[in-house]
């Protein structure tokens, strides 16, 4: 009797189950039909990241710190991010911005303090990526990228990845933008049109001569023909092993791949002769040698200047400063190993969430809802839609949300504005194809070795470098001060220290 008791309870509670089953099923048949995902199933979107959802996993906030001046209603915003993340893996984010001239003073002190932050900005120029990749600040992240950043891949252009990667490892998720580097000479059009210049024929820094005259004969005082701060340095066509501020390079017309000393290179010689006639004849302000930065896009008052560009970066010189600038290359487009680093988001080594730091990355480089929501805010408060792509400015962005769009993911995702070409991105992805590869494209030297030597070299840079770039001292008298004090610094260990590294890479690389 027992056991027949006990096998009718089974029956009852076999039932009740299947009752149950079949009633979640009918809850997401209707909820398919409506064309809605059912709550806890996968997508097949590529947005959607690795094989969970943000229900399967556990809730986790992210520490995010991020290059730029603070914003009012980053608040807000964050707000919509974090119920989007949420949905989509389970994931907060907590932003802290830190203002352009701060940022790489106080990374490397949080860095340092073991604080377990998640995700930080890092470039060729700010909070440095290649020396804290090398000191371990950085987690490597192939095998997060292979996981659950696949779809970054797939949109990232390969050149980012194998330019930034150290000792053949990647610390940091590069940003997808202008890939290629060209400088310029940007021209205020009032005066173009005024002398009927044909800008075309403008490209060496002796070219601009007979121009630079004729404002100077023909304008007021106050008016700057060639408007540089201290730190203006003539072009010179050389993959630089340190950036420009510092002497050492490989020359782009040369197929020896030889490092040498730009100082003693007839191409800079040629030019600091030229920037000196120049600053003699009034071209330049006189106090330029000590001119931390200039305003003369603000004042107007101006007539020549050097720029990195990017395509149609004309109109966004023009649309910021009010009026009308032209330009014209120095160069052709170029890519350089910086290139590549100019802008990345680094998983720090003391993370306790890489895979969802991944996550979200993922989503931040591939997801168009979420890459404008942190790039132009809310819709309806800081901007409103003019068609799909397409967007217009309300007056909330300007007052309490404008975030540096450069830093903070795949640029090609972002809105326009109804003054963009329709072109916009496809002009980028054509700038990067039709650049030339930099000889030592994928190089990044480790100063490790001559640390001493570079920080040395470095400092006597920052004297002796405004007053001679410039034009402000006589280069004849105060380059070869300025050679000689290198060199005792340690300048030719330097360059047989980065010959030694190039070599080896090279040989591994080809």
């Amino acid at each position: 009797m027992k056991i027949k008791k006990i096998a009718l309870l089974m029956v009852v509670l076999l039932l009740a189950f299947a009752t149950i089953m079949a009633g979640c099923g009918d809850n997401n048949s209707k909820e398919n039909s409506n064309g809605n995902k059912p709550s806890g199933t996968q997508s097949s979107s590529p947005n959607e990241t690795g094989d969970k959802t943000g229900d399967k996993l556990d809730p986790v906030k992210l520490k995010v710190y991020l290059i730029g001046g603070p914003q009012r209603d980053l608040p807000s915003v964050q707000e919509e991010m974090n119920k989007y993340l949420t949905e989509k893996i389970n994931a907060t984010v907590d932003i802290t911005m830190i203002d352009w001239g701060d940022y790489s003073k106080r990374l490397p002190v949080i860095t340092a303090s073991g604080e377990n932050y998640d995700i930080a900005f890092t470039s060729s120029w700010a909070f440095d990526y290649l020396p804290n990749a090398n000191r371990g600040a950085f987690l490597p992240i192939n095998d997060l990228l292979e996981k659950y950043g696949q779809d970054i891949k797939k949109e990232l252009d390969p050149r980012f990845l194998i330019g930034s990667q150290v000792n053949g490892k990647n610390y940091a998720v590069p940003v997808n933008k202008e890939l290629a580097s060209q400088w310029v000479w940007r021209f205020n059009k009032q005066y173009v049109d005024k002398y009927k210049m044909d800008i075309t024929k403008i490209r060496t820094l002796e070219d601009l001569e007979p121009y630079l005259k004729q404002i100077k004969e023909g304008e007021p005082a106050d008016i700057t023909p060639l408007a540089v701060p201290k730190g203006f340095k003539p072009y010179m066509p050389f993959d630089f092993l340190l950036g420009d501020e510092f002497p050492v390079g490989i020359n782009m017309n040369s197929s020896d791949g030889k490092y040498v000393n730009i100082l003693e290179s007839e191409e800079l010689k040629s030019s600091l002769k030229t920037i000196r006639n120049y600053y003699q004849a009034g071209y330049l302000r006189k106090d330029v040698a000590t001119l931390e930065g200039i305003d003369n896009i603000k004042t107007g008052k101006w007539f020549a200047d050097r720029e990195q560009t990017q395509p149609y970066a004309e109109l966004g010189w023009s649309r910021s400063a009010g009026y009308d600038i032209v330009s014209s290359p120095m160069q052709d487009p170029v890519i350089f190993t910086g290139s590549a680093t100019g802008s990345m988001h680094a998983i720090s080594a003391n993370s306790k969430n890489p895979e969802r730091a991944m996550m979200f990355l993922n989503l931040l480089n591939t997801d168009k809802y979420l890459r404008n929501l942190i790039n132009y805010g809310i819709e309806g408060t800081h901007y409103k839609k003019i068609s799909e792509d397409v967007i217009e400015d309300l007056p909330a962005m300007k007052d309490g949300y404008q975030m540096p769009g450069f830093a903070l993911g795949n640029l090609f995702l972002t809105y326009s504005h109804k003054d963009d070409p329709t072109d916009k991105w496809e002009a980028f992805k054509k700038f990067n194809d039709s650049a030339k590869v930099a000889p030592s494209f994928g190089f990044n030297f480790n100063p490790g070795p001559v640390k001493t030597e570079v920080a040395s070299i470095s400092a006597i840079v920052k004297e002796f470098y405004p007053p001679i770039m410039t034009g402000a001292v006589d280069p004849d008298e105060h380059l070869p001060k300025a050679i000689a004090k290198m060199k005792s610094a340690g300048l030719d260990k330097v360059i047989a220290e980065a010959q030694k590294q190039f070599d080896e890479w090279k040989a591994t690389n080809q």
